[in-house]
């Protein structure tokens, strides 16, 4: 698990040390961690709960 901990925050110094500006936005972070995915399944469920509630 720690391994895989490492291999992340490398991929994120490496999409950050090419990027153009200051800072990843929230969606190149969620690209380069590639969960793009489930973070999209994860609003669109709690959208359902909100309207449920």
């Amino acid at each position: 698990m720690a391994l895989a901990e490492i291999e992340l925050c490398g991929d994120l110094i490496i999409a950050a040390s090419a990027a153009d500006g200051e800072r990843l936005s929230f969606d190149r972070i969620d690209e380069v961690l590639k969960v793009a995915g489930e973070r999209s399944a994860l609003q669109v469920h709690q959208g359902q709960q909100v309207q449920q509630g």
